[in-house]
């Protein structure tokens, strides 16, 4: 398929990844899971057949990690600059997604993937959105790369999904939605994302840190009075 896959992602560091998993987890905890989700969505990108695969990275990743990828830096800029300067990076239909999703399956995809494998033009779909439960969204999908249609969206807020959307729908696409998915920010967020890809893992690791952990370290949920600013973006 004629089709690149970008996978926007930043180096598992402790302390400066996955913060909010803290607690219940330690730095070293939180970084370690947040590499495993990398690595899981890095794995399921391989599989989807795609003309060219890119990893867009904050730091170094590993060598594992960057097999068969294209690896690129970051830009520079809010959220929105940098997803924007991947549009550059395609000629052809880009399907851009983040880190925070192990639980993401090739079936999940398939949609888009069939639109765009459809001969005729005009059946086409022009852009696909992957919102996430928080508000924010876990993929993004243009046809014809446009950096402007992200720019200027703000990101990191519970209305993040709606204004890409908004913003798309504007331009006069036809936007296709592809499942709700739980990006892992919160213990309780890989709790719930481990669920639904039981058997990998990341699962596993879930498994593992919930294990060692005591029953009040395991909030479910964050109230939503004193919780901090949900990330609600792909990368």
């Amino acid at each position: 398929m004629n089709v690149t896959i970008a996978v926007i992602a930043k180096e598992c560091i402790p302390g400066r990844v996955k913060t909010r998993l803290t607690p219940p987890l330690t730095p070293e905890q939180a970084a370690a899971l947040a590499q495993t989700s990398l690595s899981q969505t890095l794995e399921t990108v391989r599989s989807v057949p795609a003309a060219r695969r890119l990893l867009v990275f904050d730091g170094t990743p590993q060598h594992g990690d960057a097999a068969g990828f294209e690896v690129f830096t970051q830009g520079t800029g809010g959220l929105n600059e940098r997803l924007a300067a991947i549009c550059s990076l395609a000629a052809g239909p880009l399907l851009i997604l983040g880190m925070d999703t192990p639980q993401l399956r090739r079936d999940q995809l398939a949609p888009l993937l069939a639109d765009w494998a459809t001969p005729a033009p005009v059946a086409r779909r022009r852009a696909w959105l992957g919102p996430a439960s928080d508000g924010g969204f876990w993929a993004l999908g243009l046809y014809r790369p446009d950096g402007g249609l992200l720019r200027g969206v703000e990101m990191s807020t519970p209305q993040t999904g709606a204004h890409q959307l908004a913003r798309l729908a504007g331009a006069g696409l036809d936007v296709g939605l592809l499942p709700v998915l739980t990006d892992v920010d919160y213990f309780a967020d890989a709790l719930a994302a481990a669920q639904h890809c039981s058997g990998t893992p990341f699962a596993r690791a879930v498994e593992s840190l919930a294990t060692g952990l005591p029953a009040a370290g395991m909030p479910v949920e964050v109230p939503s009075a004193v919780a901090p600013s949900r990330r609600t973006d792909p990368r």
